[in-house]
């Protein structure tokens, strides 16, 4: 099943550069359910729910698709060559529909590669009953070997999931002023990204956090209203075609103490100092250091509590990580967040989150709304 015109497509290169790490890591095949990577390689998207789907991905043939028959019209005008097998609403059905579609993928005995923090249990049990001799092994670094890798197709669509989410942000400035929660504003933002062209499904929760609650880096909204003297936190994204954003700057409501501008600057330095350091042959853990050593300097390396950053793309947590010591060589098409923040307990925290993408000579940061501290309300 597929359309006449696969050259205009990406996912056959992927399926293909897919099965050249087969060998590597000693695998048969790889076994999907629904999330970023099958999207990835296939540009189907389905949800996780009580009706299986599972797709499998074999070195040198079209891959196998099971999906409840309500699914099958996603399946028309595909780029590619696939081989579906559909099931109707009897579960009692279901087994044998999988068994055959395995033995056609000829992997009853096979090492079959899935994905350890996405498959469910559901899926599991299908995979072995229907191939009981089957092993199953992590395929999480075929995967990601992929997928760290951004084109510029991929990059494009990162930079505008980037400009919508700082068009909301911007849109939802106006409200925020001491007596307003943190959940409304939480609130309003979402609308304000879906108006500026973000997707139904948000990147992810924003995280908006003020005063005492801006020290906790994942903090989720809450009734508390802002007072004068706050810092506000804000950790924001978009999603835009199946990529995201992730953005956090940090605001001081009315004024505030002079150490609270401070680390706001320090926080801003940091920031400043990872992003320079980025760059093609450098490794991630030099781009922690970096950014790390500009806040230890000044005292707060304790309060730096978290990574400087994460990888970024069809999911707000990827590879490559920019953690202390990682000694992963950054590359083209590396995309990640830089996000260093001071935190003091029960007082007041700041973060500064910039998405950056390595280039051939260096790094673009796709992200450009003003970092230093600003006042509202």
């Amino acid at each position: 099943m597929s359309n006449s015109n696969p050259s205009d497509s990406p996912f056959i290169a992927r399926q293909a550069r897919l099965a050249e790490t087969f060998i590597k890591s000693g695998i048969d095949c790889i076994a999907l359910n629904p999330g970023p990577s099958l999207m990835y390689l296939t540009g189907l998207d389905f949800h996780l729910m009580e009706r299986p789907v599972i797709a499998v991905f074999l070195p040198a043939e079209a891959p196998i698709l099971v999906i409840p028959r309500l699914e099958s019209l996603k399946l028309e005008g595909l780029p590619f060559a696939i081989r579906a097998f559909t099931y109707d609403e009897d579960p009692s059905e279901w087994p044998g529909v999988f068994q055959t579609a395995f033995r056609a993928a000829g992997i009853e005995a096979a090492k079959v590669g899935v994905e350890p923090i996405r498959l469910r249990l559901l899926e599991l049990r299908i995979l072995e009953k229907a191939a009981p001799n089957a092993s199953f092994i992590s395929a999480e670094e075929n995967l990601a070997a992929l997928r760290k890798f951004k084109d510029e197709s991929e990059v494009a669509t990162m930079r505008e999931a980037v400009q919508i989410a700082q068009r909301g942000l911007l849109a939802t400035l106006p409200m925020i002023k001491a007596g307003v929660t943190e959940r409304e504003i939480a609130a309003e933002l979402m609308v304000q990204l879906l108006r500026a062209g973000g997707e139904p499904e948000p990147a992810f929760s924003p995280i908006v956090s003020g005063g005492p609650n801006s020290a906790n880096p994942h903090a989720s909204p809450s009734d508390r209203p802002l007072q004068k003297g706050d810092l506000l936190v804000i950790d924001w994204g978009a999603a835009y075609k199946g990529y995201l954003s992730d953005l956090t700057r940090t605001f001081a409501i009315g004024p505030v103490e002079p150490e609270y501008v401070q680390i706001a600057r320090i926080v801003a330095e940091a920031n400043a100092a990872g992003r320079a350091a980025a760059g093609p042959g450098v490794a991630a853990g030099l781009v922690d250091k970096a950014a790390r050593e500009v806040i230890e300097k000044t005292g707060y390396g304790a309060f730096f509590t978290t990574r400087t950053g994460h990888g970024l793309g069809m999911e707000v947590h990827e590879e490559p990580y920019i953690r202390s010591g990682n000694p992963y060589i950054l590359q083209p098409g590396n995309v990640f967040t830089i996000e260093p923040g001071i935190y003091l307990p029960g007082r007041n925290g700041v973060r500064v989150e910039d998405n950056v993408v390595i280039t051939q000579n260096g790094s673009e940061c796709l992200s450009d709304l003003p970092r230093e501290l600003r006042l509202l309300g």
